[in-house]
């Protein structure tokens, strides 16, 4: 009997410890800060949230290079989900913010005007040529164009030369402090390309995939193995935020969450 009723005393215990008690919630909306390119999903994601939690969240997008330099001079984000990981571990390295960690996956597309003969075989051809006109977000400022530069070195490799013919004729059209916005209700590659500013545009699948479904004329060229860039997102959280500020960001890499991104078209961290 006695050993019984350890047995069931431990078991009790251990449940009571494996269930975690509900963060309290937060009075004031939890302030979240994220890339552009994370403005579809991370809405229904924290739509999502606030309807099985309660706790409201407060969101702003922009790039993510832009949104850490608010960070730096005294905005008072809580969460940062960045497109990439530098940003973010910039700010963890001056302490006051936790380790980066990955959270979602994303890769370049090229997205094209419907009069541009281009096929992943082809695209290096396409870019190099004098007359395509190839824009791109604006490095330092957005990691897309950080990406997008990348691409650039991984030609030079695959020709050489391509790098700095890439680096002079690319258009930095997005992404950058005085960039122009795109009309309310407009996506800002979609729009950048029905305005025909470029011929090209180097962005991530998943814009090019919202972009072509804004513009159905438009189209979309994977980038092949041996100029593909791979774009890790990084999320961190501001130490001594609110709990739930960190169950926020804990629920973004839950199952549910990560579903969700799989459905926009991002890959798994």
């Amino acid at each position: 009997m006695r050993a019984t009723m350890t047995a069931a005393l431990s078991a009790g215990l251990l449940a009571a410890c494996a269930s975690s008690p509900p963060v309290a919630v937060s009075a004031q909306p939890i302030s979240v800060v994220a890339a552009g390119s994370l403005r579809g999903v991370l809405t229904q994601i924290a739509r999502d949230h606030e309807v099985r939690t309660g706790q409201k969240l407060a969101l702003s997008f922009a790039a993510s290079g832009l949104l850490r330099e608010r960070i730096e001079k005294g905005e008072a984000a809580q969460v940062f989900a960045s497109a990439d990981m530098g940003h973010p571990q910039r700010l963890a390295d001056a302490g006051g913010w936790s380790t980066p960690r990955v959270f979602a996956r994303n890769q370049l597309c090229a997205l094209t005007q419907a009069n541009i003969n281009a096929t992943p075989e082809r695209l290096l051809d396409v870019l190099l040529d004098p007359s395509v006109r190839v824009g791109t977000s604006t490095p330092k400022a957005d990691p897309s164009g950080d990406y997008a530069w990348a691409l650039f070195r991984k030609a030079d490799a695959v020709r050489p030369g391509s790098y700095a013919a890439l680096d002079r004729k690319a258009l930095q059209l997005t992404g950058g402090p005085t960039s122009p916005k795109a009309p309310a209700g407009r996506g800002t590659y979609a729009w950048v390309m029905d305005q025909g500013q470029a011929d090209v545009f180097l962005t991530y699948c998943t814009n090019a995939v919202a972009s072509q479904r804004e513009v159905p004329r438009l189209n979309i060229v994977a980038v092949p193995s041996a100029l593909q860039v791979g774009a890790d997102y990084g999320l961190t959280v501001r130490r001594g935020a609110h709990p739930a500020a960190f169950a926020f960001a804990d629920a973004l890499t839950a199952p549910g969450a990560q579903a969700v991104f799989a459905r926009h078209g991002f890959g798994t961290p």
